[in-house]
């Protein structure tokens, strides 16, 4: 299988694993590399300004949520493709491209879409995984939103970090034959670089396999008015241990 197959098929788990590889894209000037994002200060902070209209937030809170969506939106497929596929794509900062969408996460398209069979080695996957997503786009996409709001550079990557365990658990469910397989590349990606600190696994529950994500941190949408505290947020953690 190619890298335009196993980037449409796990396109189908839904938005956050959607990356196009139409060669006709080419031709719409509205597609930016996402090197772009990462420099021009103006796209980002109209996303964040629009996240906090959304949700009648701070900008603080805006920051975080802009910043999750667009965290899950970079390493989500790629995930599902070395898990499903042992092919790491190219989804390089010049490579890869988004454009802005009114409503729902921006779309992705992938400009030259190519890709390297893996070792059957999941430590070394997992290395090489790690290293793509923090260097290209996770690394300069936290800059890049704490140059515009100071935010807590710990719990961006605590942010980063619950996307990889949410993309893990998507995968699980929806290919169950490989939940294993996605329980020990996503572990492996946890453990290394910037991720590791930002949470630890316990026993698994609910729909997880092989163990479930608790962060060390907030992302903040507790704030949001009506809004609570995710499943893995470490408040929960805290309010526990002040009922025992």
């Amino acid at each position: 299988m190619d890298v335009c197959a196993a980037l449409a098929d796990v396109g189908e788990f839904g938005p956050f694993f959607a990356i196009g590889t139409n060669p006709a894209e080419q031709v719409d000037p509205t597609w930016r590399p996402m090197t772009d994002l990462y420099t021009d200060p103006e796209p980002l902070r109209a996303r964040i300004a629009h996240v906090r209209r959304v949700l009648d937030g701070d900008e603080r809170v805006a920051a975080s949520i802009a910043f999750q969506g667009m965290a899950a939106r970079v390493l989500s497929a790629p995930l599902a493709v070395v898990v499903l596929h042992g092919m790491l794509p190219a989804v390089t900062a010049g490579a890869l491209h988004w454009r802005v969408s009114v409503t729902g996460p921006w779309p992705l398209w992938l400009a030259d879409p190519r890709g390297e069979v893996l070792p059957d080695d999941l430590g070394e996957a997992a290395d090489r995984l790690t290293a793509l997503l923090v260097t290209e786009h996770l690394g300069p996409l936290v800059a890049a939103v704490r140059a515009q709001v100071p935010i807590s550079e710990r719990l961006l990557w605590g942010n980063a970090a619950s996307s990889v365990a949410a993309a893990k658990r998507l995968i699980g469910s929806s290919r169950p034959a490989a939940a294993e397989r996605a329980a020990q590349v996503a572990a492996g990606v946890l453990a290394r670089g910037p991720f590791a600190g930002a949470g630890e696994r316990r026993p698994a529950v609910g729909a997880d396999v092989g163990w479930t994500f608790q962060r060390r941190s907030c992302c903040l949408y507790y704030k949001v008015p009506g809004g609570g505290t995710c499943a893995d947020c470490v408040l929960n953690l805290r309010a526990a241990r002040s009922r025992g």
